[in-house]
């Protein structure tokens, strides 16, 4: 019981870090021996729940702790939520609309809301698409320290295309990263389906971290990967949706 409550609290000191922090550090703030600290770790690592950044010598939150808090977020509070307000968003924009999360590296879809005359997408209830693809992906990635996307995309073999557009390395992701930051939203044109595009919003928790994100998709062909075209008018309503569900949740804008 005692190792159980030490690896939880672990758990409960990098999520509130918004980057990895060293053993030295976790073992100060729950005054644990060193030793103990990182048999701990060892442990939380080999289970997906931590992971380990050698070259900084530090320690973030594994794919395992992504995936239970996107099970968390799949039952109730959050979609009971988010519902209402996809579907308004939807009457007013007139493109399906979804509620996405991350799930490890890849873009969890949660709802969608289609409009009267809805066309035909790839992004069901369920479906997962590579994060660095989708606009919803990206939203949440932007938002997430550099050490914990790289964590995400350790090597080339991560970088999975669909229509050969969009991130195909670390670097790259981090230079489209950047610069949706400076736009304030996330765009991808013909990255996930050619022919459509999509601009995206991340929604908060209490502590600022991006727990899900807000999408709208339409019709679009841009004849080369690197379109100028954003969407601010499109992305404006759904920054709104985003903040919106953010404020019902009792999350806090990063």
């Amino acid at each position: 019981m005692p190792a159980l409550r030490h690896g939880l609290a672990i758990l409960r000191v990098l999520a509130s870090r918004p980057g990895p922090v060293s053993a030295a550090t976790i073992a100060r703030e729950l005054e644990l021996p060193r030793s103990t600290t990182y048999h701990l770790l060892a442990e939380l690592t080999e289970a997906g729940f931590v992971a380990h950044l050698p070259a900084e010598r530090r320690y973030g939150l594994g794919i395992a702790s992504f995936e239970l808090g996107s099970a968390y977020l799949r039952h109730d509070p959050l979609e009971r939520l988010a519902g209402p307000l996809l579907r308004k968003l939807v009457d007013k924009v007139g493109h399906t609309a979804h509620l996405g999360v991350l799930h490890g590296n890849e873009s969890l879809y949660l709802i969608k809301e289609r409009p009267v005359k809805p066309e035909t997408l790839v992004t069901e209830v369920g479906v997962r698409l590579p994060a660095q693809l989708t606009a919803s992906g990206r939203a949440i990635l932007r938002h997430l320290e550099a050490p914990h996307v790289r964590a995400l995309f350790p090597s080339a073999s991560a970088f999975v295309l669909r229509t050969q557009r969009g991130p195909k390395s670390l670097a790259e992701l981090r230079r489209t990263l950047t610069a949706e930051r400076r736009l304030g939203w996330a765009v991808e044109d013909g990255n996930v389906t050619e022919g459509f595009a999509s601009v995206a919003c991340p929604v908060f928790d209490h502590g600022g971290r991006p727990l899900a994100a807000i999408s709208v998709t339409l019709r679009h062909h841009c004849a080369t990967e690197g379109c100028a075209e954003t969407w601010p008018d499109l992305a404006g309503e759904v920054g709104k949706t985003a903040q919106e569900l953010t404020r019902r949740i009792g999350g806090q804008p990063a």
